[in-house]
């Protein structure tokens, strides 16, 4: 048995996220029956670094599958991606790894990317790729709030009401909101995440940016501690699951 190291980019717009799911399609789904296939089996786990929710994109999704045939990491993935032709999903990269590795456990950061395409006119070649908020924005101002999201916090304003996670609190170790032409782009790396932390905080920033709010709002809401204090939940549209780093 040989364990690989998967480096994967996907839209996510057909599928309802990451994770398997029994009446739904979801890109862990096909790329286990694409695996399958190359096995010969009905399906082969392929364990993923983290999962993204309905909707939300990957640049550099990590996985790790386990595979019984002797194969070279640079065979299979031209033979993976042969079997994922018809669908958005490619395999970057493939890399041959010790049975220690495991991509959820032994990452160590992750790093997101949000879109916000900042204009009045509504986007042609990214419909479903960013999220578009027709007035100005004040990136600045909303730089500057974001710098109060890192560190250690309690993040239960940002957390989705049916998140898994043990605990709310997490690190932030960076949030920048920075302008790129017609583009808002806000990255955030941490260890790991809570479920829709960086959309919640995503559309409270924006609200930052629109006037609607300033920094002590931004402070407040995080203090409350109450998801009811929450601004706005940005739409999955824009996310990105960008990298991963590990030990």
């Amino acid at each position: 048995m040989q364990r690989f190291k998967l480096t994967i980019e996907y839209d996510g717009r057909p599928y309802a996220g990451w994770q398997s799911q029994i009446n739904a399609p979801s890109v862990q789904q096909v790329l286990e029956e694409a695996f399958g296939n190359l096995e010969n089996k009905d399906r082969v786990v392929v364990q993923g670094s983290g999962r993204t929710d309905a909707g939300v994109h990957a640049l550099g999704q990590v996985a790790h599958v386990d595979l019984e045939r002797e194969i070279t990491a640079r065979k299979l993935r031209e033979a993976i991606n042969h079997y994922l032709l018809a669908v958005p999903i490619s395999v970057l990269e493939v890399e041959a790894v010790d049975s220690e590795f495991n991509a959820r456990f032994s990452a160590t950061k992750r790093h997101y990317l949000y879109r916000i395409l900042n204009r009045r006119a509504p986007p042609t070649f990214n419909q479903g790729l960013v999220w578009h908020v027709k007035s100005p924005l004040d990136v600045e101002a909303m730089h500057e709030a974001a710098q109060l999201l890192v560190g250690e916090h309690d993040f239960t304003t940002f957390r989705y009401a049916h998140c898994q996670a043990k605990s709310p609190v997490k690190t932030m170790d960076y949030l920048s909101v920075e302008r790129s032409g017609e583009e808002v782009h806000i990255k955030a790396g941490a260890r790991s995440f809570l479920h829709h932390q960086i959309r919640s905080m995503t559309g409270s920033l924006k609200m930052v940016g629109a006037g609607r709010w300033n920094k002590d709002d931004l402070k407040a809401a995080l203090e409350a501690r109450d998801r009811e204090a929450l601004g706005h939940n940005a739409p999955p549209d824009g996310l990105y699951f960008c990298r991963v780093e590990f030990d």
